[in-house]
């Protein structure tokens, strides 16, 4: 059996953080090393950590200041020594099977890369994510792995996030694959097609729920600070870039689509908080943008119709005339 490193990010989550190591010890595939990232906590999260590592020696506990996200997945990668890598953010929750179903399908299958479905939990439901069109239940191409998160209306319960999979530990020693740390909001999508693409195997998919995936309102996802919110447009031109550079040229439209779509949750940001200089820049994006966002949503008009609203709002909510 072979080891997997889990790296759980921790950043002021005290009121959440039991109940996800909780959830790590407990798996049935028992040969884990557990890297807590302490990312500069003020609240009591850190001496929670601290606790396990006490308990159970294979938690592993690092503090640092402050650095974000992608810095303490870093420093989780650094200190990783398992032959693959799974990531859970410290706010979420994994079934006691997880990584043993994911373990058992990478080396069965031979593949870099395995994928989970999940849930998506708020305070009052538990919702199985559902894919409209079904994946199948054999080796899935390079491309396919690609493009499974960019048709994300089609194949919402796989995603580009790393939180529902297992990687090859090659792909963070020998290919060097690190986060982006200038990006927190997003890297992870830009991470998972990095990964893809250095994959020397293809990929697979379990068709079963496995992450238990919380939004919390205190949570970077929900955060309303366009500053932040900014971060994931650069992560889906580097993706768009990636795909050109590597002979995929033909779908970078569905990178830019999404890039489209996020330079309007930052227009609407902006008409709430009446913050003109974002609007006007998000505005811009979303022209430059809009053919590649009509083509990945034709079939959704009320999408198209959002998008057409927002070109025409102004800073102080009122529609403009044009």
């Amino acid at each position: 059996m072979d080891k997997i490193s889990v790296i759980v990010p921790v950043y002021n989550v005290e009121t959440y953080i039991s109940k996800c190591l909780d959830s790590i010890a407990c798996q049935s595939h028992t040969n884990l090393e557990v890297i807590c990232i302490d990312d500069g906590s003020t609240d009591s999260s850190g001496l929670l950590c601290d606790a396990y590592a006490k308990k159970d020696a294979r938690f592993k506990v690092f503090h640092k200041a402050n650095g974000g996200q992608s810095s303490a997945y870093n420093l989780g990668l650094d200190y990783a020594t398992g032959e693959y890598v799974g990531f859970v953010d410290s706010d979420d929750w994994i079934k006691p099977d997880m990584f043993e179903t994911l373990y058992t399908t990478a080396k069965n299958k031979n593949a870099s890369i395995c994928v989970a479905g999940y849930y998506k939990e708020t305070d009052e439901e538990s919702i199985p994510m559902v894919n409209k069109k079904q994946i199948p239940d054999a080796m899935i191409s390079t491309l396919d792995m690609l493009l499974y998160p960019l048709k994300r209306d089609d194949y919402m319960g796989f995603c580009g996030y790393a939180w529902n999979k297992l990687f090859s530990s090659a792909l963070f020693t020998h290919k060097k694959l690190r986060y982006n740390n200038s990006i927190d909001y997003g890297g992870d999508v830009l991470l998972y097609t990095e990964a893809v693409l250095a994959a020397d195997g293809f990929g697979f998919y379990v068709n079963r729920p496995l992450y238990h995936y919380y939004q919390r309102n205190e949570s970077i996802s929900k955060s309303e600070d366009i500053h932040v919110k900014m971060q994931i447009l650069n992560a889906y031109k580097k993706v768009e870039t990636l795909l050109i550079d590597n002979g995929y040229a033909s779908y970078s439209f569905l990178a830019r689509g999404f890039y489209c779509h996020h330079a309007s949750v930052i227009a609407e940001m902006a008409v709430k908080t009446q913050n003109t200089e974002a609007l006007i820049f998000a505005q811009r994006e979303i022209k430059q943008h809009l053919d590649d966002y009509i083509k990945t949503n034709a079939t959704y008009p009320e999408k198209l119709n959002r998008m057409n609203a927002l070109l025409h709002e102004s800073a102080t909510g009122e529609a403009q005339n044009k």
